[in-house]
């Protein structure tokens, strides 16, 4: 019987967080693991994505954990290029009308090509903060390298870096406050008054960097460019953009550190025995519809209260808070996998109590060989790590990069991608237990709909909301520049309120439903009833349609991207017109006009059709592939993370689905590996499944990161490459996929358990659609016990597993206990 721990969380408004339950019969248990969720370093970082992401979800830095030199890069999710603009294209409809006819003519080649005048202006830029810069004295340049020890812990959200000079041990110790919207960090040392260094900062952006007389701060002031170039120019040719300031305070201990002002740029510690930084930023950002020169926001005002609010505030306060914050998030999830009923740890060398832990790096690298189940592990819960820590309620979205950027003119701009990027950002917020830190991308979606608006009807002479494939932070809801290949797909609002049905399929939140997602639903169905137009044999069409940047091959032999009716349009407009309909049923909205309109709608819908080759049709006609192993899969969208294509209800579909994955095969970028996981998991794949995460793991060579497709960076990056982040949280959904899904009435146990590698482990706190929390155990690849718990009154949910399924009535309240027969073994009320 699953019986609880001591300790159980809860949230503010009473919510359950999490019941961590132990097994009686299971041989081991998390809290015994002796295989710490901690990334390892054995040497100071040489690249970027060596070095420690830490987040508060609005302030990020990056700890490289240098010696004699050590650098924090900083970032502050609301430093972009631009100012608001107009997002509207005045002679799109008479360029759309050009091109449906080209179309309708069959000419696709000429369509894709009269297509660019659809095409918009670019996103703005994502930008940095800047560098916290710490220079120690000659004597580090001789430390021990032996004693070198850098590392993550994820279960503290904490950096640390220990090192030995001599007879003395430095520590450093790094975390990023969300309580106290800081960045904090302690310097110490083993001997009494050892500690000597000089801190500055500095930015790549136009700034300006001083020490304030008397308090032992330093400022850092500047501005982002207000429009899409490079900061390297004189600024008063050009709009003025968002204006930033940081604010770094240092403390050192009481009657033996002595600080001194160097320059008035930079500040001297001799002989202390200890010392805190503390940074706080603001900008002069105010949302996406305010210029910032007019937003009246101070930014250096504003970090100087922030900063007096937390100057005196001990380390240990500083510390507790942020533990008590990160850890209500971060603990509700626990998952432990193992090839025997033993406890085994694979991180550390083979040299016994003397041997060096292997670094994250090494065990990369091995994966391969090894294929340590703790990497899994560690891997999945980085994911969650990192969500919290760059996507937090009043943030902004968690952009390509999370919020971790060291350029100017990042990779493909740093800038939200809605064709996949940005909502696998936030695929495991739901089934890995993390709903607060999806309320950026609500906020967002808001956005992007009021600017959408416009679009929609200056662009399409179209009612609702329409947003493309990139975005910013002032949402940008118009096409972006370039090819139709890209720049053509206006479903991207459509994909992000799927998002929103699925928040309230996990939660069960009428409330949200109600007054959030309903009406932003509402407006996205109106665009795409006003898109839909009629077109062959009964059926209503999307004219123009592209299948996101991937290109086929016209029956006249020319390469072309614009046709009709993608399968991905329709998969997504079918899923947006389903969930519209649930939403109206529970809210008594059934009998609305646009709900009927959205039912005729419907079954005029093109079914989804099978190739000559026996793989699912990518657009509407059975065109060669331009590229058979596209990086994209995204006619599969029907099966994950969409829901029109089930193994049990459309097998011959699923089966199309299937022989699709085997055409496109296994190579392509991180983010594109995560998907594979995630559709292979839903076709109840487990061998495939698992082939797929065995491919993530590559160590990626940064200064080789072109040879790679995909892969792992030393610090658990995840790459195209370069970095992208998409593929970190994609993979922990897809992890989730494989142990637990679920439907609103339904929940399926290790549905993709690659038994012969997971033998034996245990998940506890996932998350399942009808607001129900799982834990499950497994023993030599078979199911041993689950225990469910539901949010709501009453549930009636069906447990299934291998064939088996069992209906449940489920209490709230209570913890209901199954064997591996999927009888009820026991209850336990929850502490209220």
């Amino acid at each position: 019987m699953l019986l609880p721990m001591s300790k159980t969380h809860f949230h503010g408004n009473g919510f359950l967080l999490a019941v961590l339950l132990i097994p009686l019969c299971f041989p081991f248990s998390m809290a015994d693991s002796s295989d710490p969720l901690k990334l390892t370093f054995n040497g100071p970082a040489k690249h970027w994505t060596d070095a420690i992401p830490i987040g508060n979800g609005r302030l990020g830095a990056m700890v490289w954990g240098g010696v004699d030199t050590e650098i924090l890069q900083l970032n502050e999710d609301t430093l972009w290029t631009g100012i608001p603009a107009d997002y509207t294209n005045s002679d799109a409809p008479v360029a759309l009308r050009e091109v449906r006819k080209l179309v309708d003519d069959g000419k696709y080649a000429e369509a894709t090509e009269a297509a660019v005048k659809l095409s918009g202006k670019p996103s703005d830029v994502y930008q940095l903060l800047g560098d916290i810069k710490l220079e120690f004295d000659d004597s580090h340049q001789s430390y021990i390298s032996e004693t070198y020890r850098r590392e993550l812990d994820l279960n503290t959200a904490t950096a640390r870096v220990k090192y030995s000079v001599g007879d003395v041990e430095f520590t450093r110790e790094h975390f990023a406050s969300s309580p106290d919207q800081a960045i904090i960090t302690k310097i110490s040392a083993s001997k009494p008054g050892s500690l000597s260094f000089i801190v500055s900062m500095d930015s790549k952006l136009h700034h300006s960097s001083r020490v304030i007389d008397g308090q032992n701060l330093i400022m850092l002031q500047g501005s982002c460019r207000g429009v899409r170039i490079p900061p390297k120019m004189d600024l008063d040719e050009h709009p003025k953009g968002i204006q930033y300031s940081a604010v770094l305070s240092l403390q050192v201990s009481d009657g033996s550190g002595v600080i001194h002002d160097l320059n008035e740029k930079k500040l001297k510690v001799n002989g202390s025995d200890w010392a805190i930084l503390r940074l706080v930023a603001s900008s002069s950002f105010k949302g996406p519809f305010t210029n910032p020169s007019l937003s009246g926001k101070d930014p250096s005002s504003e970090s100087l209260a922030t900063m007096k609010k937390i100057k005196n505030m001990s380390y240990q306060d500083l510390y507790t808070r942020h533990l008590n914050d990160y850890q209500s998030l971060f603990h509700r999830v626990s998952l432990h996998l193992s090839k025997s009923s033993k406890n085994e740890s694979s991180s550390t060398s083979s040299g016994g109590k003397e041997g060096r832990v292997a670094s994250t790096a090494a065990r990369i690298k091995s994966f391969k060989i090894d294929e340590d189940p703790s990497m899994v592990e560690l891997l999945f819960q980085y994911s969650r790590y990192l969500l919290i820590s760059c996507s937090r309620p009043g943030t902004q979205v968690a952009n390509l990069q999370g919020i971790w950027n060291k350029n100017i003119e990042p990779a493909w701009d740093g800038a939200p991608h809605l064709n996949i990027n940005l909502q696998m950002n936030y695929w495991p917020a739901l089934p890995c237990n993390l709903r607060e830190c999806q309320e950026p991308l609500f906020d967002f979606t808001s956005f992007l709909s009021v600017n959408g608006r416009k679009t929609a009807k200056v662009n399409y002479e179209a009612s609702g909301w329409v947003a493309h494939q990139v975005s910013d932070i002032w949402a940008k809801s118009s096409p972006d520049r370039g090819q139709a290949v890209w720049a053509l797909w206006p479903m991207g609002g459509a994909w992000l309120c799927t998002h929103l049905w699925e928040h309230y399929t996990y939660t069960m939140d009428k409330n949200f439903l109600k007054n959030k997602a309903y009406p932003l639903m509402e407006g996205c169905t109106s665009f795409l009833l006003d898109w839909l137009i009629d077109g062959k044999d009964g059926y209503l069409e999307t004219n123009p349609s592209t299948s996101p940047e991937h290109m086929f091959i016209a029956p006249d032999g020319k390469p072309a991207s614009v046709s009709y009716s993608t399968t991905m349009d329709i998969a997504i407009i079918k899923e947006v017109f389903s969930s519209i309909v649930s939403a109206a049923e529970i809210l008594g909205k059934s009998k609305d006009a646009i709900i009927n309109k959205v039912r005729m709608a419907q079954s005029r819908l093109l079914p989804y059709k099978i190739a000559r080759d026996g793989s699912l049709m990518e657009w509407a006609l059975d065109f060669e592939d331009r590229e058979v192993h596209h990086r994209h899969v995204s006619h599969l969208f029907g099966l994950y993370p969409g829901h029109t294509i089930t193994v049990e209800k459309t097998p011959n579909v699923s089966k199309a689905a299937d022989n699709t994955l085997h055409k496109r095969g296994e190579e392509g970028p991180g983010w594109s590996t995560a998907w594979k996981i995630a559709l292979w998991a839903r076709l109840q794949n487990s061998e495939h499944a698992y082939r797929m995460v065995k491919h993530l793991f590559d160590l990626v060579d940064p200064d080789h990161e072109s040879d790679y497709e995909g892969g792992l960076y030393s610090n658990l990056f995840t790459a195209h490459p370069p970095f992208q982040i998409d593929a970190n949280f994609g993979f922990s959904a897809a992890i989730a996929e494989m142990l637990v899904q679920s439907t609103m009435n339904d929940l399926y146990l290790l549905p993709a358990l690659p038994r012969d590698v997971w033998p034996y482990g245990c998940v506890k706190g996932l998350k399942a659609r009808g607001g129900l929390t799982v834990n499950v155990c497994w023993t030599g690849g078979d199911l041993n016990e689950v225990g469910v718990w539901s949010s709501e009154q009453i549930s009636l949910t069906t447990l299934h597993y291998r064939g088996t399924k069992v209906a449940a009535n489920l209490t709230s309240g209570k913890v209901y206990t199954f064997n591996k027969l999927l009888k009820c073994v026991g209850t336990y009320s929850l502490p209220k």
